[in-house]
């Protein structure tokens, strides 16, 4: 009997951890679409807002804009394919320059 009011309690537990997840998540997209307008008074801004506070004028980051200044409306993780053999070679390139990296010559006269 006490098994299944564990169940019980987790299985409500679960259902409101997801169901404020897919709320946080709704929220998030539409204040991500939202423009802030500058506040009144330049020194209000508490790194909230990106304008500069002389001009009180709207400033979006800058890895945020395409080569024409424009806002960017796509997504910015591009993944390119690599092939197996050149991520086995960069890797090994990185190992062999790491500063704690000694090769077999050094470790055979020590």
């Amino acid at each position: 009997m006490l098994h299944l009011l564990y169940i019980l309690a987790f299985t409500i537990l679960a259902f409101i951890a997801v169901a404020n997840l897919i709320r946080n998540l709704i929220m998030f997209s539409f204040d991500t679409q939202r423009i802030y307008p500058p506040r009144s008074g330049g020194s209000t801004n508490q790194g909230r807002y990106p304008y500069n506070s002389s001009t009180q004028q709207f400033r979006p980051h800058p890895e945020l804009l395409d080569a024409t200044g424009n806002l960017i409306k796509e997504p910015l993780l591009v993944m390119r394919s690599i092939n197996v053999d050149d991520a086995r070679q960069k890797l090994d390139e990185l190992y062999e320059a790491s500063p704690g990296h000694r090769s077999d010559n050094q470790q055979e006269e020590g």
